[in-house]
């Protein structure tokens, strides 16, 4: 364990589990491939170009979109507008594409164990249909955000999809919507920078990225958690807020020593993400200290 590294014992006891019986992440040399290229270090001018390809060699995209939860997630990327300035509408086309994904992840063994657990904590209703709801609440219901007058955001949009401010682009921390940006050419990869776990990774999972966003320079480093599936993510994350943690949190995820990082805000029953997001928590106390932390 990492010096002064304090994990959070509930929450790396149902992490854990979660991340060892999900049967639906995707490996290097099977379904993707790396090219990290250039290290972007505390030495170098933040903002310079470290790698002169894409992060991503390859996605098998037949393969992995194939899977009803991924097929159902790219379906939902779509559907918002990355830029803040910009008021939502969302049609009824948009609105079965939600609950199609709430109905593929809810079939999965990962977001029945989710489940299963928040209802023995009394933080979940029992019933299906109840707490599909209340995903729905957490991850769809759009809110105001950044000034505007009327709704522009929702967690699902700022955890997963990215959102842009002026010249930033702030969350952004998944990594097929990072793909996917980058095959279309709005993501123009830098390099990477990240610390290790426990020791030295076989299979990369945690990583710190440096990128531009449509040729203007976004925030300098954001962490992306490679190969997770979205039914993954979705219950670690909401495990956690309906857990009441918030803020930073140090926790094990099977191997890896993980910085967990929870913003929410709202009532309890309204209760919504600023953000959330994985990183490697040596990275993130490194990066933290030096004011790079994507937000």
């Amino acid at each position: 364990m990492a010096e002064g590294f304090s994990p959070d014992s509930e929450l790396s006891e149902i992490i854990s589990k979660l991340w060892d019986m999900d049967d639906n992440k995707c490996f290097p040399g099977e379904d993707y491939e790396l090219d990290l290229q250039g290290y972007v270090c505390s030495s170098r001018e933040v903002g310079d170009d470290h790698a002169s390809q894409s992060l991503f060699k390859f996605v098998d995209e037949e393969k992995v979109f194939s899977r009803p939860t991924y097929k159902a997630f790219r379906a939902l990327l779509d559907n918002y507008e990355m830029d803040l300035g910009e008021a939502e509408t969302v049609t009824w086309e948009e609105r079965q594409e939600n609950h199609e994904f709430l109905t593929a992840i809810m079939e999965t063994e990962v977001m029945k164990e989710a489940h299963r657990y928040l209802v023995s904590k009394g933080a979940a209703p029992e019933d299906e249909g109840r707490f599909k709801g209340l995903l729905h609440g957490i991850w769809f219901k759009m809110f105001r955000k950044g000034g505007s007058s009327s709704p522009n955001s929702s967690s699902f949009e700022h955890v997963f999809v990215g959102e842009g401010r002026g010249e930033d682009m702030i969350g952004l921390h998944n990594w097929i919507q990072f793909y996917l940006q980058e095959k279309a050419g709005n993501i123009d990869y830098h390099g990477y920078f990240r610390r290790e776990t426990i020791r030295d990774d076989d299979i990369i999972r945690l990583l710190a990225v440096q990128f531009s966003w449509k040729g203007v320079r976004g925030k300098p480093l954001c962490s992306v958690f490679i190969g997770s599936s979205p039914e993954f993510e979705i219950a670690a994350y909401t495990v956690t807020l309906l857990l009441d943690r918030n803020g930073k949190l140090e926790v094990n995820m099977g191997e890896y020593e993980v910085e967990l990082t929870v913003h929410s805000f709202g009532s309890s029953h309204h209760r919504k993400l600023g953000t959330a997001y994985m990183g490697a928590a040596r990275f993130d106390d490194y990066a933290h200290k030096r004011g790079w932390h994507s937000k």
